[in-house]
C-alpha cells in the first residue's frame, strides 16, 4: 500500500526534474548544434536516408492525425516547406574548412540559435495550451487546435533534411 502512495509523488518528481533539466537540454542543443563537425560521407548518407524515411512516416502520421486535428496535412506541409527553405539557407551560411586528410564544417550560430528558439517557443506554447485546456470544461477541444505542432515538427524535419542533403552535396559533390 505505501508503494501506491509513492506513485503520485514519483510523477510529480519526474515532472519537476523535466522542468529543471529542460533549459539545460536547450543550452546543450545550441552548443552541440553550432560545434565544428567532421564531414563523414557514409554518416551523412545514412542520416539523409533515415531523414527521408522519417519524412514519409511524418506525413503518414499527419494524414492519420487529420481525423482529429483540423488541417493536419496542410500544416505539416507548410512547416516542411519552410524548413526546407531555412535548411537551404543554412547550407549557404555554413563555414566549410577543407583539409588534406578530412573536411570540417561549422553551422551558422544564428541559424542554430533560431532553430533552438523555435523549439523552446513551441514547448512553451504547448505548455500554455495544456494549462488552458486544464481549466476549460470542454477537455477534448484542445486536440483539434494542434496543427501548429505539426507545422513545427515539419519545419524541423524539413530543415534537417535540406541541410543534410545540401551539405552532403556541397562537401562531396554528387
Amino acid at each position: 500500500m505505501p508503494v501506491l502512495l509513492l506513485l503520485p509523488l514519483l510523477v510529480l518528481l519526474l515532472a519537476a526534474l523535466w522542468a529543471l533539466l529542460l533549459p539545460v537540454a536547450l543550452v546543450q542543443r545550441y552548443r552541440t548544434g553550432r560545434a565544428r563537425r567532421r564531414a563523414v560521407r557514409w554518416a551523412m548518407g545514412l542520416n539523409g536516408a533515415l531523414l527521408l524515411v522519417s519524412t514519409a512516416v511524418f506525413f503518414f502520421s499527419a494524414w492519420l492525425a487529420g481525423h482529429w486535428v483540423a488541417m493536419a496535412v496542410p500544416w505539416a506541409a507548410c512547416g516542411w516547406v519552410a524548413g526546407l527553405l531555412v535548411g537551404l539557407a543554412g547550407v549557404a551560411l555554413t563555414r566549410v574548412e577543407r583539409g588534406p586528410p578530412v573536411d570540417y564544417y561549422t553551422p551558422n550560430r544564428w541559424l542554430v540559435l533560431g532553430v533552438t528558439v523555435v523549439i523552446a517557443v513551441r514547448i512553451g506554447v504547448g505548455l500554455f495550451r495544456a494549462w488552458q485546456a486544464w481549466r476549460v470544461e470542454a477537455h477534448a477541444s484542445w486536440l483539434s487546435q494542434q496543427g501548429s505542432l505539426l507545422a513545427v515538427g515539419g519545419a524541423l524535419l524539413g530543415y534537417y533534411l535540406a541541410y543534410n542533403w545540401g551539405m552532403r552535396r556541397r562537401l562531396f559533390g554528387r
